[in-house]
């Protein structure tokens, strides 16, 4: 006969205890489970109402993972009480292309820009030095300091393409040198503006300017007839823009009380064809970049009278100007360029001396 000692509980069952022991486990594991659910996230199991910082479902059992799966992903972990979030590292860039990538480097304010002339030899330089590839250019003319100063620097610099630190910003707009008001707002942009300027023969000038114009405007008249105002005393109108541009002395005038001459490089437009190799070398040198183009990048192109650029690498056929350049002048009346010749030979000789470089044009 068994007694039962008052205070003490006999032994349990052992099937019996297996079963509290199990409820007792399933327990606590329902309740750590709802606890993360309740206090780490909310329906969309993406934020935290503690915390109010994206966090994700933790646990180690095997329910946890599962219900894991079936949750859509969480936001990366934010930051904490206890420890600041590490900091993302920025996307790397690709490896420098110089052909010019629109991903690579930073828009800027050009550095240096050509300025004139027009019919001149402008875009020819701009082409030529666009090969070195410390140098990146605008290939159209923003007209930003003569037709669209009031757009701001802002729009301006978004027209830029990205450069490098080491790299040059560069844009061309011929009709700067002939604008009243360009040397002033240049200077205010920047005083260490590198001015470039090509010149050409101003009587021939003036005839490329006429044929240009003559292609669009049938029409006009004769280049004679524009040219003076009377032509039996020789009074040449120097309204009429063909003429007016190629009086350079009287522009330079407006660019020397903003610009040292040092900063200003004049190009031959005649040598610039004669020999480009010897012209881009000096621009490159006023530029403070090595001589990368030379004699090798160029051929004479016979058809349209000018040199063009060779096939390199980057280009698989040789790079010549539009169909625009190189037209076939229209013939003018020699006695006609001669007058003009004598109207502008005053106005050369003292561009000459005042720029100390004699183009011989007369």
């Amino acid at each position: 006969m068994a007694y039962r000692v008052l205070g003490r509980a006999g032994p349990p069952q052992p099937r019996r205890a297996r079963r509290l022991l199990f409820a007792f486990t399933l327990s606590l594991s329902c309740t750590y489970l709802c606890y993360n659910l309740l206090c780490c996230c909310d329906h969309d199991l993406g934020r935290s109402r503690l915390l109010g910082a994206p966090r994700c479902l933790r646990g180690s059992s095997s329910d946890s993972q599962k219900l894991l799966q079936k949750s859509r992903p969480c936001d990366p972990p934010g930051p904490t009480l206890s420890a600041p979030a590490a900091a993302v590292p920025a996307p790397r860039l690709p490896a420098s292309n110089l052909s010019g990538s629109p991903r690579l480097g930073t828009k800027r304010l050009p550095q240096a820009l050509i300025v004139g002339v027009k019919k001149g030899g402008t875009r020819a330089v701009l082409e030529f030095i666009r090969v070195h590839p410390d140098v990146r250019a605008l290939g159209t003319e923003p007209h930003f300091f003569d037709r669209n100063y009031g757009r701001g620097l802002d729009w301006y610099r978004s027209l830029m393409p990205r450069t490098l630190e080491s790299q040059i910003t560069l844009e061309k707009t011929p009709s700067y040198f002939v604008t009243q008001e360009a040397p002033r707002r240049i200077f205010n942009m920047s005083r260490d503006t590198k001015l470039i300027v090509v010149v050409r023969n101003p009587v021939t000038r003036a005839i490329s300017d006429y044929t240009q114009t003559l292609s669009k405007k049938p029409d006009i008249p004769t280049f004679e007839g524009l040219s003076f105002r009377n032509r039996t005393l020789g009074l040449v109108d120097v309204s009429w823009n063909a003429i007016r541009i190629g009086l350079y002395v009287l522009h330079l005038e407006s660019w020397l009380q903003y610009f040292p001459l040092a900063q200003i490089h004049f190009v031959s437009g005649e040598r610039l064809i004669t020999d480009p190799a010897g012209e881009m070398g000096r621009v490159q040198d006023f530029l403070g970049i090595k001589r990368f183009i030379t004699d090798k990048h160029f051929y004479f192109n016979k058809t349209k009278g000018f040199p063009c650029l060779k096939k390199t690498e980057s280009s698989l056929l040789p790079r010549c100007l539009g169909k625009s350049k190189g037209r076939t002048h229209v013939q003018i009346d020699p006695e006609v360029i001669d007058q003009l010749r004598e109207f502008y030979r005053p106005y050369n000789i003292k561009f000459y001396e005042t720029v100390g470089q004699d183009f011989r044009w007369e």
